[in-house]
């Protein structure tokens, strides 16, 4: 035989296992088996599997007390910017390059102060012309009427017709129109003149600022904005129904990010809007040093709305389905107490609480905190809390 066959004998020999070794190993597996059924045994209970049977622990939660309503006060807010009363664009009725610059953004300025004004040489120029040709009018209707005292003497006294004193008297007249020409000739280059200057038509502040000296300015062009900071006005939309209860004249407070605001109601157009369904009404600012011009001021008005229900804290509701609300209340059990589900419907929310119907009775005390920890039939110790807040707003 060949030497390579020899070694491949000898090794499958050396693989192949033996019934001694497969007998050792089936008794080692015996007796493992054996060691874990004892363990068992001996740790297995007398009483048989062990099956809680004691009532769970109850956890403790906060409850009020509910007060059923047949009606409710609902306070509604509604927003307004404060404008000022009056803003201008103003600029140069005529074109012209601009001499002076006298008011910066942020300056204060008082009615009829120069703001700007334009180059006026050539109209005061002008102005000079049409003073002399005034005065060159005049000088020829003081000849003109001396002519025609001399040649009413002379009729008088047969030298003359009555044509040639009227031919006197035409030329007078012709003289006089020529001085009411002149002189409007003359007004309206002083009306010019005065045009090229800028003056504030009220107190305000100036707000923006658009051209400096030297600039030529269009006839119109807005060269400077001006905002009437010490009138101030809040125009704020109202449904039809609100606005009819507010009187004209009569003071509200208004709330602004500072505080309180008085102001007068000055108008209220009666008028729905298409856009907003609202009516527009016009307040007066009492006192513009307390708000500024662009803040938001809101308008709290009241109004009874007869719907049964009973207010709750936002803390006491869970989001069900369908929009409607979870809540969770203390319900006798025995001796104790557990939590009952139940479903409400929310009507209005007024900060962080709600005015709410649904099934809940007068009484009833609802569970207001730890929800999550909650589930329906679960033991409770309920207390009660304080209902100060609720009862507060309740109007």
């Amino acid at each position: 035989m060949s030497e390579p066959m020899q070694d491949y004998e000898m090794a499958e020999k050396q693989v192949r296992p033996t019934f001694g070794k497969g007998l050792v190993f089936l008794m080692v597996l015996v007796a493992v088996v054996a060691a874990l059924g004892y363990f068992v045994l001996q740790n297995r209970s007398s009483e048989g599997p062990l099956v809680p049977t004691s009532r769970p622990v109850p956890i403790s939660v906060e409850t009020i007390s509910v007060d059923l309503q047949q009606a409710f006060r609902a306070e509604e807010k509604f927003t307004g910017i404060v404008t000022p009363r009056r803003t201008s664009q103003l600029g140069f009725s005529g074109g012209g390059r601009i001499a002076s610059i006298r008011a910066d953004i942020g300056d204060k300025v008082e009615t009829g102060q120069v703001l700007a004004s334009l180059d006026t040489r050539s109209l005061r120029a002008q102005l000079a012309s049409a003073e002399a040709v005034v005065a060159e009018a005049e000088a020829a209707f003081d000849l003109a009427e001396t002519t025609v005292d001399r040649q009413i003497a002379l009729l008088e006294r047969g030298h003359v017709s009555s044509q040639v004193v009227d031919e006197a008297r035409a030329q007078s007249n012709t003289a006089y129109a020529r001085i009411a020409a002149a002189k409007a000739n003359a007004d309206t280059l002083r009306v010019q003149i005065d045009l090229a200057r800028i003056k504030a038509p009220f107190a305000g502040t100036i707000t923006s600022r658009m051209a400096d000296e030297g600039a030529i300015a269009g006839p119109g062009q807005p060269l400077f904005e001006l905002v009437e900071t010490g009138v101030l006005e809040a125009r704020i939309g109202l449904t039809a129904a609100l606005a009819d209860t507010l009187e004209i004249g009569a003071v509200y407070d208004l709330i602004s990010d500072q505080g309180s605001v008085p102001a007068t109601l000055r108008s209220n157009t009666g008028v729905i809007e298409a856009s907003n369904r609202t009516v527009a009404t016009v307040f007066d600012i009492e006192n513009p040093n307390l708000v500024a011009a662009g803040a938001v001021v809101r308008l709290g008005m009241g109004r009874e709305i007869s719907e049964p229900g009973l207010w709750l804290p936002v803390s006491a509701l869970t989001e069900s389905e369908r929009g409607l609300w979870s809540i969770y209340k203390a319900g006798r059990d025995g001796d104790g107490w557990q939590a009952e589900p139940g479903i409400v419907e929310i009507l209005h929310q007024d900060g962080e609480r709600v005015f709410v119907r649904g099934s809940l009775q007068h009484g009833d005390r609802v569970i207001v905190d730890g929800l999550q920890r909650i589930t329906p039939g679960q033991p409770i110790t309920p207390s009660d809390v304080s209902t100060v807040g609720l009862v507060a707003g309740n109007g």
